[in-house]
């Protein structure tokens, strides 16, 4: 008996070693592949031209849309928000919920379009190119694309998520003369950070017809879990470019999804009933020289927790505004809107904007030029 114990023993000491192993020879390869994306790189551009230019005194539109990379319908939930996890069930109900937020697009038809949570290479959406997919639709308008998720096996939460590479997709009617991937500060450490986002800016200068000023539009996805301060780094860090490129004069435009409500948003409007699984930060003006304005309609939430399939109805549902824009002082904003979609292709709402570019005599410009980013 002892020597059959002993067996049994070495035994299962030899399975557990060849599993931390296969554990180690894993985690090497995943350090050895990881993402390192430069400080500051050009963004991938997908092909198109855009014919049309932009001046000083023209009307702009932009609409910003967290496609949930045409996964988290509303029947999906997500463990991360409590839910059970589950994954889309096929390929063909990515590629429908692609189809409708392409109708969106499409309908909305307007001259600037960001994009969050948009898959290229991606497990969780069977391998669907969806980007490739918004700029064959959208093939008028210039675009560009910068990865903010990539990595070869992402192992948690279970079930296995697998290859992801996903991020920002910029698409505009208006020639860029740069669009560049801004790296956002990150605090994850190995051996975390082998699985985790790695935030950035997607930043395409526009230059403006009669001006020797730009048009800057700003494509974002900030933090989301964690205790905030990661989140906190990345606000301060766009604030940092923003008044920088309002000192310089130009024209600014920054939106998506902060994943933080916003100061001008009476707080018990959607009044946060859970806060275990994602808790959003606020969003406040503390940190921006000059007049600028927090554009988003609240009377629409732009999003809602994953921790059930959606039923507006239930008591459970958690509503949010987190999806909007800030918009420089020398542009006035003219109309914002967010479409209720109900939440049927991906869990958050778009968020139209229209704008105004004013004319420089109507400007404000700050004295002093701060502190670029380094």
């Amino acid at each position: 008996m002892l020597q059959i114990w002993k067996r049994r023993c070495r035994a299962m000491g030899v399975v557990l070693l060849a599993v931390l192993g296969m554990a180690a020879a894993g985690l090497l390869l995943l350090t050895v592949r990881e993402y390192r994306p430069k400080a500051v790189q050009d963004a991938k551009e997908m092909g198109n031209q855009a014919k049309q230019s932009v001046a000083v005194g023209d009307t702009v539109t932009v609409l910003s849309f967290n496609t949930g990379y045409a996964a988290q319908d509303k029947y999906h939930d997500s463990k991360l928000d409590g839910g059970k996890n589950k994954v889309p069930k096929s390929r063909k109900m990515v590629e429908e919920n692609v189809r409708g937020i392409s109708e969106i697009l499409r309908r909305e038809d307007t001259d600037v379009v960001f994009l969050q949570e948009v898959d290229k290479d991606s497990r969780r959406s069977f391998y669907v190119d969806e980007s490739r997919c918004y700029a064959s639709l959208l093939k008028e308008r210039q675009s560009f694309y910068a990865t903010n998720y990539q990595c070869d096996m992402i192992a948690s939460p279970w079930p296995v998520v697998g290859r992801v590479k996903a991020g920002l997709m910029t698409l505009s009617r208006f020639e860029a003369s740069q669009a560049e991937r801004v790296s956002l500060p990150e605090a994850k450490r190995w051996p975390q950070k082998l699985f985790s986002l790695k935030r950035c800016l997607l930043v395409t200068r526009i230059p403006l017809a009669n001006s020797e000023r730009e048009l800057v539009l700003i494509n974002l996805h900030l933090d989301a879990y964690g205790d905030g301060n990661n989140r906190a780094a990345q606000t301060e860090f766009l604030y940092d470019m923003l008044n920088w490129e309002y000192a310089a004069g130009n024209y600014c435009i920054a939106g998506g999804d902060f994943n933080q409500m916003f100061e001008n948003v009476p707080e018990d409007l959607y009044p946060l009933k859970i806060t275990k699984h994602f808790l959003p930060g606020l969003l406040t003006y503390e940190g921006l020289i000059g007049e600028w304005v927090m554009a988003n309609d609240p009377s629409v939430p732009t999003s809602r927790l994953l921790n059930e399939p959606y039923d507006p109805e239930s008591e459970n549902t958690q509503h949010y505004v987190i999806d909007g824009y800030l918009v420089s002082p020398n542009i006035k904003v003219e109309q914002v809107e967010t479409l209720d979609e109900g939440f049927a292709y991906t869990d958050h709402n778009p968020v139209k904007l229209q704008v105004r570019l004013l004319e420089e005599e109507n400007q404000w410009f700050l004295e002093e030029e701060p502190e670029k980013n380094k």
